[in-house]
C-alpha cells in the first residue's frame, strides 16, 4: 500500500499549490477540502492525476459478517 501525503507548495505572490499523492479514486479531492478549510483558500485550477481514475483497495473482514443477526 502507498503511503498517503500532500505535497503542498506556498509561492511569494501567496499562491498555493497542492498535490495528493497515493489516493486513487475520487477520494482524492476530499483531502484538497479539507486544505481548503485549514487554510480558508478556494482552488480556482485542478488536474487529475492518472490515480484519480484508479480504483481503491478495499478490505473486507467476512468473519464478522457471518456472525450479524438480521430480526
Amino acid at each position: 500500500m502507498s503511503k498517503k501525503q500532500i505535497r503542498v507548495q506556498v509561492f511569494p505572490d501567496g499562491r498555493i499549490q497542492a498535490e495528493v499523492l497515493g489516493v486513487k479514486g475520487k477520494s482524492c479531492t476530499d483531502y484538497i477540502e479539507i486544505l481548503e478549510q485549514l487554510l480558508d483558500a478556494e482552488t480556482v485550477d485542478s488536474a487529475y492525476t492518472a490515480e484519480y481514475y484508479e480504483t481503491g483497495h478495499v478490505e473486507v473482514d467476512q468473519r464478522n459478517v457471518n456472525s450479524i443477526k438480521l430480526s
